[in-house]
Protein backbone atom coordinates (compact mmCIF):
# COMPACT_ATOMS: atom_id res chain seq x y z
CA UNK A 1 0.00 0.00 0.00
CA UNK A 2 1.13 3.34 -0.21
CA UNK A 3 0.33 6.83 0.45
CA UNK A 4 -0.64 9.82 -2.06
CA UNK A 5 -0.08 13.57 -1.60
CA UNK A 6 -3.76 15.46 -2.44
CA UNK A 7 -4.56 18.99 -2.99
CA UNK A 8 -4.10 20.81 -0.02
CA UNK A 9 -0.61 20.65 -0.94
CA UNK A 10 -1.59 22.69 -4.42
CA UNK A 11 0.62 26.11 -3.98
CA UNK A 12 1.83 25.03 -0.46
CA UNK A 13 4.90 22.42 -1.30
CA UNK A 14 5.84 22.57 2.27
CA UNK A 15 8.87 19.90 2.10
CA UNK A 16 9.04 18.65 5.51
CA UNK A 17 7.59 15.25 4.25
CA UNK A 18 10.76 14.60 1.92
CA UNK A 19 13.40 15.66 4.72
CA UNK A 20 11.62 13.05 6.78
CA UNK A 21 10.80 10.33 4.51
CA UNK A 22 12.99 7.36 4.81
CA UNK A 23 12.72 6.30 1.76
CA UNK A 24 13.48 9.48 -0.52
CA UNK A 25 9.60 8.26 -2.44
CA UNK A 26 8.45 12.31 -2.00
CA UNK A 27 9.92 14.51 -5.03
CA UNK A 28 10.12 17.25 -6.39
CA UNK A 29 11.87 18.23 -3.46
CA UNK A 30 13.51 22.07 -3.65
CA UNK A 31 16.79 21.03 -5.56
CA UNK A 32 15.17 19.27 -8.27
CA UNK A 33 14.63 21.00 -10.94
CA UNK A 34 10.94 20.09 -11.18
CA UNK A 35 9.98 22.13 -7.93
CA UNK A 36 9.42 25.05 -10.12
CA UNK A 37 7.50 23.85 -12.01
CA UNK A 38 5.23 21.64 -10.32
CA UNK A 39 2.05 22.29 -8.23
CA UNK A 40 2.59 20.30 -5.61
CA UNK A 41 4.61 17.00 -4.46
CA UNK A 42 4.27 13.53 -5.20
CA UNK A 43 4.73 10.22 -3.80
CA UNK A 44 5.90 7.14 -5.75
CA UNK A 45 3.67 4.73 -5.11
CA UNK A 46 6.42 1.74 -5.96
CA UNK A 47 9.35 3.16 -3.41
CA UNK A 48 6.57 4.31 -0.71
CA UNK A 49 7.15 1.77 1.79
CA UNK A 50 3.33 2.68 3.91
CA UNK A 51 5.52 4.31 7.12
CA UNK A 52 2.78 6.84 7.46
CA UNK A 53 6.29 9.29 8.71
CA UNK A 54 4.98 11.90 6.42
CA UNK A 55 1.68 12.11 7.33
CA UNK A 56 2.35 14.07 10.63
CA UNK A 57 4.82 16.20 9.13
CA UNK A 58 2.23 17.53 6.22
CA UNK A 59 1.25 21.13 7.97
CA UNK A 60 -1.68 21.42 5.49
CA UNK A 61 -2.95 17.61 5.81
CA UNK A 62 -2.74 16.45 2.61
CA UNK A 63 -0.94 12.94 2.80
CA UNK A 64 -3.39 10.35 3.03
CA UNK A 65 -3.02 6.29 2.59
CA UNK A 66 -4.61 5.09 -0.47
CA UNK A 67 -8.02 3.76 1.11
CA UNK A 68 -8.58 6.90 2.95
CA UNK A 69 -8.50 9.43 -0.16
CA UNK A 70 -10.97 11.62 0.51
CA UNK A 71 -13.49 10.67 -2.75
CA UNK A 72 -13.50 14.53 -3.37
CA UNK A 73 -9.66 14.35 -3.98
CA UNK A 74 -9.84 10.32 -5.38
CA UNK A 75 -8.04 12.11 -9.00
CA UNK A 76 -5.10 12.89 -6.68
CA UNK A 77 -3.86 9.04 -6.48
CA UNK A 78 -4.07 8.57 -10.60
CA UNK A 79 -1.79 12.69 -10.55
CA UNK A 80 0.68 10.94 -8.08
CA UNK A 81 1.22 7.91 -9.96
CA UNK A 82 1.48 9.79 -13.79
CA UNK A 83 4.04 12.32 -11.99
CA UNK A 84 6.05 8.93 -11.94
CA UNK A 85 5.09 7.60 -15.11
CA UNK A 86 6.13 10.85 -16.74
CA UNK A 87 9.98 11.07 -14.94
CA UNK A 88 10.31 6.77 -15.99
CA UNK A 89 9.05 8.24 -19.52
CA UNK A 90 11.82 10.56 -19.87
CA UNK A 91 14.52 8.65 -18.82
CA UNK A 92 13.63 5.90 -21.23
CA UNK A 93 13.72 8.73 -24.26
Amino acid sequence: MSHYITEPCIGTKDTACTDVCPVDCIHPRKDEPEYDREKMLYIDRRACIDCGICVDECPVRAIYREEDVPAVWARFVKLNVAFYEGQEAAKDA
